[in-house]
């Protein structure tokens, strides 16, 4: 008998109840990417450290993500998913332990580099594991779930820490120390998990680490659509996670740290809530209304800053959740189409790549415009591109992308 059946009962439970521990590990992942946003504004007073050194420890992030994509991103294939899931907790408890212990810049920058090391090999490996456990083999469903999970995990590290930052002890320190003991039992049931994977390599010599990445020059066109708004859609995730804490602080004059972490978790709540609900959007609908909702998000975003109104934010950030949910699951879902299946994996790998750029880059070009123009400028321009990828993936979708039966 597993170690870790005793606390589930001698019968196994269905496979639809791993499928859910799946959707938690992913979720219990994507904690750790957002818990530190409300905890920023503390980093920068007890550290001294500048907005653009937060926002570069912020990016730190893409190492970690692009380091996996690039030399592990096969390996929960060939090892079966749940040691590499094990490993990336492993990772992920070491990344919280560095943040609960910094005591200044040096000790940030390896904890988010570890926090994406961790998040690029285990989401990769949770993602595999939950499409193998879904009972009915449904892929869509089971990306439906991965996605949620994920949204939900990015909701709820924001809100725990911006309460634990501004009514509890050790703003610094107890939200990392709870994170550490929610990781330890989800470890536990990590372990007891039925693995997906058939076939495993045991000797090092038959392990492949050679990266899998490219489009196929016949979908390239096809591909700019899905490329464009997964930019657009995590280039925002990226400005909420990185920049909310400066936006309320300087434009709504905002410093309570549970609001931060409340609209933040707003953000990516919606998200999470707006998956299973766009499911029937497809193809170039899909693409439609994700360029007006992202579009519409981005105008009251930028009104808001200029009104200073936090009931227009909270109207942004409620278009704009929706928005990213489904410019992230109906962009996947249309590389998923165009892949050819003998090269899915490059593409796939390449759109990845995409993703994690966006959500890194685009913010540290922001802090690089603060400085010389202004927050409110620095924002509007970022506004200006995110509207120009909606547009461009607009007009090359209702080029190159199928119509959904019955469009």
């Amino acid at each position: 008998m597993h170690p870790t059946s005793e606390f589930l009962g001698a019968r196994r439970p269905p496979r639809a109840f791993w499928m859910w521990i799946g959707a938690a590990g992913i979720a219990a992942l994507y904690v750790a990417s957002t818990l530190p946003t409300p905890l920023y504004p503390v980093y920068r007073t007890e550290f001294g450290i500048s907005e653009l050194t937060v926002t570069a420890i912020y990016a730190s992030y893409v190492i970690g993500n692009l380091t996996v994509l690039f030399a592990l991103g096969r390996l929960s294939d060939q090892l079966g998913r749940r040691p590499v899931t094990l490993a990336a907790f492993g990772i992920l408890l070491a990344s919280a332990v560095c943040f609960l212990a910094s005591t200044g810049t040096a000790g940030l920058y390896v904890a988010r580099v570890l926090n994406g090391l961790a998040a690029g090999l285990g989401a990769g490996a949770l993602t595999a594991w939950i499409a193998e456990l879904e009972p009915a083999h449904n892929r869509a469903r089971a990306a439906r779930v991965a996605s949620s999970g994920n949204l939900a995990g990015l909701a709820l590290g924001p809100l725990l820490a911006g309460l634990i930052a501004e009514y509890g002890p050790w703003p610094l320190r107890t939200s990392y120390a709870i994170y550490v003991a929610m990781l330890l039992p989800m470890m536990a049931l990590m372990r007891a998990t039925p693995e997906g994977v058939e076939h495993v390599v045991h000797e090092r010599g038959s392990l492949s680490l050679r990266p899998r990445i490219g489009v196929p020059h016949e979908i390239r066109s096809a591909f700019i659509a899905p490329a464009a708004m997964a930019f657009a859609a995590f280039a925002l995730g990226g400005f909420y996670a990185a920049l909310t804490p400066g936006l309320l602080s300087q434009s709504m004059q905002q410093h309570n740290l549970a609001v931060v972490g409340a609209l933040v978790a707003l953000f990516f709540g919606t998200g999470a809530a707006a998956v299973p609900i766009t499911d029937r959007l497809q193809g170039r609908p899909a693409i439609l209304v994700f360029a007006i909702a992202l579009l519409s998000g981005l105008i009251l975003l930028v009104a808001a800053e200029q009104l200073r109104s936090m009931a227009t934010l909270t109207s942004a950030t409620l278009i704009g959740g929706f928005a990213v949910a489904l410019g992230y699951r109906g962009s996947l879902q249309i590389v998923n189409e165009i892949a050819p299946e003998a090269q899915r994996a490059e593409v796939v790998s390449s759109y990845l790549i995409v993703c994690y750029t966006a959500n890194s880059l685009p913010v540290i070009g922001v802090g690089l415009l603060t400085i010389a123009v202004g927050a409110a400028q620095a924002h509007l321009a970022f506004a200006i591109l995110l509207a120009v990828l909606a547009a461009i993936a607009c007009g090359t979708g209702w080029k190159y992308t199928t119509r959904p039966q019955g469009d």
